[in-house]
């Protein structure tokens, strides 16, 4: 078993390493190389990978990662406004959007129930290729990502939500309590990771401050406790993460600890799109190559025009709502977690599950092409767009 692991790891890192080479010389977007090695290599390709759950399982490390660095360059009361101005858009962009595409699915032929519960995954913007293809700089000075990350983690928030509650659909009183306690877990989670940070971590990283190897760990070592607490009570690895990283945040050596942790994050994420990659089942996906092409422009331009509509009503200028709704404008890693949960639990049959997978693969390698072609960010194929 070990070998095996140490095989298809080696597998991917190398067919990863070749396509993304190959990419760069094609000034393609580097997420499409690791896309295009999880087809490749997957079952639906060469067939040298079969079981993806030890890769979905790494990946989720990097996603992790991502969440704490977002974090980490939000001071608390930054956040806390953003959220005040973000969470009535947020909610009616999902409202629009879910709406659209469950009305399409419904013209397209699907039923009542898999209508929905395509177009409920679909509201979701992936925070993954959102905070990958932002620059540095953005996430630590400009309002653009502080926005995005406001939003991200509120869909985030609402993902969390509707999972719990289609697990209480099904007669789970424990997940129906679950869901009443959430808001008290989540305050008390913050409030002791924020004690924590303030009384014991600070000291501990203060007296270590010049070995930055020690830093680093400690770092890992703070995101990963937090997460793993807050994915024992209910909320996710994820959400934990966050929490960890605005906790640690006021902390001054919160931008060293960030960029000391890139590379790490940049690592595992390979797996998280090589993983995406793997899902794509081409004998299915044939037949719905048409309506997911067509679902998936309509559903980013839907949440383009949407974002960019609510940006202006809330005063921010045309450039900033054009550019900030364009990188909103794709579905989400959440997409695909809530539509595993809803066809594991049958409301979803396999082609609307795979429908759902297919819009979701698009949208993020449309989006992934627009966003390095137009906007700046780490990789931008035009050289005067490129800002680390």
């Amino acid at each position: 078993m070990g070998e095996t692991v140490f095989i298809e790891i080696s597998l991917i890192i190398i067919a990863c390493a070749v396509l993304s080479w190959l990419a760069l010389l094609l000034r393609q977007p580097i997420i499409i190389a690791y896309l295009a090695g999880g087809l490749l290599m997957g079952a639906g390709g060469l067939g040298w990978i079969e079981d993806t759950s030890f890769i979905e399982e790494i990946s989720r490390i990097g996603i992790t990662l991502l969440l704490f660095l977002a974090g980490i360059v939000l001071h608390p009361r930054r956040l806390k406004e953003l959220f005040r101005q973000t969470i009535l858009l947020t909610l009616a962009n999902s409202l629009i959007s879910g709406l659209i595409c469950t009305l399409f699915c419904l013209v397209w032929g699907f039923d009542l129930a898999s209508s929905l519960f395509i177009g409920l995954p679909l509201i979701f913007s992936s925070t993954i290729l959102v905070i990958k293809l932002l620059p540095t700089t953005a996430l630590h000075h400009k309002r653009m990502g502080s926005y995005c990350i406001a939003i991200l983690i509120a869909q985030d928030l609402i993902a969390i939500a509707i999972l719990i509650m289609m697990g209480a659909q099904h007669g789970e009183g424990s997940a129906l309590m679950h869901w009443l306690l959430l808001p008290l877990k989540g305050v008390a989670l913050i409030a002791a990771v924020f004690g924590f940070e303030q009384v014991i971590l600070r000291r501990i990283m203060a007296r270590c401050d010049r070995f930055h190897e020690t830093l680093q760990l400690l770092a890992l070592g703070w995101c990963l406790g937090v997460a793993v607490i807050a994915e024992h009570i209910g909320l996710s690895y994820e959400v934990g993460a966050f929490i960890a990283g605005v906790a640690l945040a006021r902390s001054p050596l919160s931008f060293f600890l960030s960029e000391g942790l890139r590379p790490f994050r940049d690592f595992f994420l390979v797996f998280f799109f090589f993983a995406l990659g793997t899902r794509i089942d081409l004998t299915i996906a044939g037949s719905l190559l048409l309506p997911a092409l067509i679902l998936t422009v309509l559903m980013m331009l839907t949440k383009y025009l949407t974002f960019r509509t609510l940006f202006r009503v809330v005063g921010e200028p045309g450039p900033f709502a054009r550019e900030t709704g364009m990188r909103l404008a794709q579905a989400s890693e959440f997409s695909l977690i809530v539509a595993v949960v809803a066809h594991t639990d049958g409301w979803l049959n396999d082609s609307a599950f795979m429908m759902v997978q297919l819009v979701t693969v698009f949208s993020m390698i449309i989006s992934a092409y627009i966003v390095v072609a137009r906007f700046p960010s780490p990789l931008a194929t035009n050289p005067k767009l490129k800002q680390d």
